[in-house]
């Protein structure tokens, strides 16, 4: 089952009474360079819990420890952080030393999905398309890769998301200011062959076989440029949810998209983007997002909308599938004599 289907019973589907939800953090700010956006897409979480009657409260790991979610009497957490400590297993690991259960991915699939090389090591592996690529460690291999790769490439850090730290480069003497930006973000950087297409993204919900895919959303930003300014602050760029694209299109994008969720071991929900080559129509998985905003132009809420799901329901939802990671138990070490 890879569609969404508002009559899946699997055990997230399922509306619980938000009084049963208990104590309900939303963290949100945290101290990555998405700290802005984290914001906006708590506020937003956080108005639509409370709308529904869920004791939610506001939770900035930038201004309070994490242990203090424990201290005072938290239940569980809805995760709106973005970036670094985040979305890359830093604050699902410590959520699990806690036993507080969160919405998202688990450790290790929010480790993987928040570095893009090893994201696509992974998918490649498992034949799954995604853009030919290049990690360098200098300008002048950023060059080569540009050579190798063909024009134009898109240079950008591997563990940032937003499309912060990204350029697109067409020429040997554009490489080194390029590189210069995307390392200034992350030591590891990534070029990557650039897809001529049509830009597209598709949420996945869900985990597992139960994992289903939301409707997909075709993007049309100005000159084709879907920078962090036109994802978040410029009503220029258009959205097509339904996306256009002849069913079977979309319906190889959904199925492309869920692979990618269950191979990397996510659950809860994500959102993958994908570019649909112009040539031949074959999509190409870019990178996928553990953490999507849930902000006024974020793309989660509209695909759910236009499945049916209102934005307070997609809350609810995600809230009640907040987990831990299931791992065998361990005897006490005390016990052990350790």
């Amino acid at each position: 089952m890879s569609q969404f289907d508002l009559k899946n019973t699997a055990p997230d589907a399922v509306s619980p009474e938000p009084q049963a939800l208990g104590k309900v953090a939303v963290l949100m700010g945290g101290d990555s360079s998405e700290r802005e956006i984290s914001l906006m897409s708590g506020g937003g979480v956080l108005q639509a819990l409370r709308s529904v009657g869920v004791d939610a409260h506001a939770f900035d790991p930038a201004h309070t420890s994490l242990a203090e979610l424990k201290t005072q009497g938290y239940a569980r957490c809805f995760i709106a952080l973005h970036g670094r400590h985040g979305e890359d297993g830093t604050v699902q690991g410590a959520l699990e030393l806690l036993g507080i259960p969160y919405t998202g991915s688990g450790v290790m699939a929010s480790a993987i999905a928040m570095d893009k090389i090893m994201t696509k090591r992974i998918w490649r592996f498992e034949g799954l398309s995604t853009p030919d690529w290049r990690l360098v460690a200098s300008a002048e291999e950023a060059v080569q890769a540009l050579a190798e790769l063909g024009a134009p490439m898109i240079i950008k850090p591997s563990r940032e998301g937003s499309t912060i730290g990204l350029s697109k480069v067409s020429r040997p003497e554009e490489c080194a200011s390029a590189y210069q930006l995307a390392a200034s973000h992350d030591p590891e950087v990534l070029c990557e062959q650039f897809i001529d297409g049509d830009e597209t993204t598709c949420p996945v919900l869900g985990q597992g076989a139960q994992a289903q895919a939301l409707p997909v959303i075709r993007i049309c930003a100005p000159q084709g440029n879907y920078d962090y300014q036109n994802k978040y602050f410029n009503d220029s760029t258009q959205y097509h949810c339904p996306s256009g694209l002849p069913a079977s299109e979309e319906q190889a994008i959904q199925r492309l998209v869920t692979q990618a969720y269950r191979t990397l071991g996510c659950r809860g929900w994500a959102r993958a983007d994908v570019m649909v080559r112009a040539s031949d129509r074959q999509p190409f998985l870019l990178e996928i997002n553990t953490a999507p905003g849930m902000t006024g132009h974020s793309l989660v809420p509209m695909s759910a909308r236009a499945a049916g799901l209102s934005y307070e329901q997609l809350c609810l939802r995600l809230l009640a599938s907040a987990a831990l990671d299931q791992w065998p138990h361990q005897p006490d070490r005390a016990m052990a004599g350790l």
